[in-house]
This record gives structure tokens, sequence and C-alpha cells, in this order.
């Protein structure tokens, strides 16, 4: 397919939602250690913090996949992502432990929404424009999740207080949503993108893979998002601006990569990508776990965001790459995201609570380096790839 005027405003419009939803993303976990110390919390009151997002988030996804089959991904999206807006600007403001858990609960719930139906909408213009082009959009949330880990920095730095150091990048992403999310595609054009791909269901088989690497991908990511500033502070002794830096370089490698991802995607195949990235992404946190000072540490997260970056999206292009079921294929591997940053979450927060921090990595480590033999089933099949 040639891509119109029309296709490249939607483009620009996903392109918006992922920045976004990083900006979002990254101010909320930068800060897990402001929120521990704000409310006194225990390393395992934390864990059952960080544990209920991903459970709430589960049901967000599935709830946005009918949603989106039956009013289309864009209305979800746009209402869904002021919500995440709005609530993270709430928890830097927050000073009560129930509204910790009752606004935790409410981000779990539209951030599901969100990233079910913003990958929909990105597979909708990778279909459009014939080729890979869904790595791009990662690459675009990794930007998002760096500013939003760049203004935390700059603020511990200033010194300024908690509730601004929140509430100015959500504003600014949720000035960007009003003005660009309605461009997005609507219904009608979604479904249109899918209309050569006449698939009658969508069976579970080839989706097993897809999930089971979205939920080691996602042990990876959430040891690194949710205890990674945790790591900083306990295992290395880090202070102040250094606390959030190691999420940012995170983010950087992951940006470093994605940018020509799509690139080695369209080059090599998915499934030599994925295998290559879950390899670097597991020695890198086993560099987290035997790093003796920051400097090691630091580059050891760049090299975990440098192998974790292209497994996401690759998952939701597979998914998409089954045809007329797409959105409840891409809805069922995005709950897995929350599988993953659920198990993620328990089994390094227990190590965490029981031995320390650093050996928490471990099992991060061994579940990542479980997407190697699961990347063959990355690759398209001959008779779908001639479809694209």
């Amino acid at each position: 397919m040639v891509p119109t005027p029309r296709d490249r405003q939607a483009r620009m419009a996903t392109w918006a939602a992922f920045f976004v939803q990083g900006i979002c993303f990254a101010t909320l976990l930068t800060h897990v250690i402001d929120l521990q110390h704000r409310f006194g919390l225990s390393d395992g009151d934390l864990t059952l913090v960080l544990l209920l997002v991903p459970v709430i988030a589960g049901v967000g996804s599935v709830v946005a996949g009918p949603l989106a089959a039956r009013y289309g991904s864009g209305p979800v999206l746009r209402i869904s992502q002021l919500g995440v807006c709005g609530v993270v600007a709430l928890s830097g403001w927050n000073d009560g432990l129930a509204g910790l858990y009752s606004l935790s609960a409410v981000f779990g719930l539209f951030v599901g929404a969100v990233d079910a139906a913003m990958n929909m909408q990105a597979v909708a213009v990778e279909r459009r424009y014939g080729m890979s082009v869904l790595t791009g959009f990662h690459a675009v949330w990794s930007v998002g999740s760096m500013l939003g880990a760049g203004f935390n920095t700059a603020f511990s730095a200033l010194g300024t207080g908690l509730g601004w150091s929140f509430t100015v990048p959500v504003a600014i992403g949720a000035a960007i949503s009003v003005v660009l999310l309605p461009r997005l595609y609507g219904r009608d054009e979604e479904k249109a993108t899918a209309h050569a791909a006449a698939a009658a269901g969508v069976p579970w088989r080839p989706i097993i893979p897809l999930c089971l690497a979205m939920a080691f991908l996602y042990v990876g990511d959430a040891a690194v998002s949710n205890y990674g500033t945790v790591y900083m502070e306990k295992a290395l002794g880090a202070t102040g601006w250094l606390v959030p830096f190691a999420y940012l370089v995170y983010q950087a490698a992951m940006l470093a990569v994605r940018i020509p991802g799509d690139l080695a995607v369209r080059r090599y195949g998915p499934a030599p990508v994925v295998r290559g990235g879950a390899v670097l992404a597991a020695v890198g946190t086993l560099g987290v776990v035997v790093a003796p000072g920051a400097l090691v540490a630091v580059l050891s997260f760049g090299l975990v965001g440098i192998g974790l970056s292209v497994i996401a999206p690759q998952s939701f292009s597979a998914a998409g790459r089954l045809g007329a079921g797409a959105e409840t294929a891409i809805a069922r591997v995005n709950v897995f995201n929350y599988v993953g940053f659920l198990i993620g979450a328990a089994v390094v927060g227990t190590v965490n609570d029981t031995v320390d921090v650093r050996t928490a990595f471990i099992p991060a480590a061994v579940m990542v380096a479980l997407i190697v033999p699961l990347a063959r089933g990355f690759q398209p099949k001959p008779e779908v790839a001639a479809r694209g």
C-alpha cells in the first residue's frame, strides 16, 4: 500500500501517543524511591504497591480489546491517556496512603487501556505502510521516557517539590494528547487496514511464543523500572541526580537501538533480532548483579536497554500479522506485558526483601534469557509475509 497524507497524520498522532505514555510512565517510576520515603513504606509494602499496578493494568488491557473492536482504538486511547496524565499528576500531591493505593489502581486501569490501544493504532499504521515501522513508535516512547526521567534528574538537582516534579512533565504530555490524538485512525479506517487479512479467528497457538516472550521481557523491564532507583541508592549508595540517572541511560540505550531497529528487522528478519536482543539483555542484567560501582552499573542498565528494545514492538507486530482478529491478538499479547511486570515485581521484590536488591536481578536475567528459544515464533510464515 502507498501511504497517503491521512496515513502520515495517523502516524504522527500515534507517535504522540507513545511519546506521552513514555513521559508519564518514566515520571512515575523514577519517583518510586521518593514515594517510598514519603509514605515510610517498607520494602514489602512497596512491593504490594508495585504489584497492584500490573494486576489492574491487565484488566484495563482486556477491557480495551472489545471496546476497540466496537468503537475503534482511537477513542479508547484518547480518553485513557488523559486519565493516565491526570492520575500521575495527582500522585505527586497526594499525602495519604489510601490515596496512594487508589491512584495506583486507577493508573493501572488507564495504563493498560493505553498500552493496548496505542499498539493497535501502531499496527494499523504498519499495515498501511506495508513494512516494519512499529519499532519506531517504541523509539518515540523511549524519547518520552528519557524526557520524563530527565525532568526528574533536573528537578532533583534543583530541589524542586515532588508535586511539581510530577505535574510539569505530564501537563506537557496532556497538552500534546489534546492537540494531536484526534488525528488517530477512526474505527472504519482502522478496520480497512485489515481488509486484506481474512483470518476467521485468533488461535492461541501462534500467540503463545509472543505472549511468553512479552512476559519474560517485562520481568527484566520491571526489575529495572521498579527497582533501578532502589538499587542505585541501596546497593551502590548513590544520591541525588545519580539515583534516577540509571533509568535515563536505560531508556537512552533503548532509543539508540529503536531508531534503526526497523531497518534491522527488514534486513535480517524479526527472529534473529529478537534472539540477539535477548542475549544482550541477559548479559546486561548479570552485569547489574556484579557491578562494583555506579559506572559499571549504569553501563549494564544501558546494555539491558539495548537488548530489550526491539522485543516488545516485534511482539505486537507479529500479533498484528494474524489478520482480522488483530485487536484481540494485540490485547492478549499486551496482557502478558502485565503478567511479566507482575512476576517481575513479585520475584524481584521478594528477593529484595529476603536477600538484597543486587541478588534480586538474578531471576530477571534467567527469565530474559528464556526469550532466546522463543524467538523463532516471531518469524512470519511465508504466506503471511507475502500478503503484507
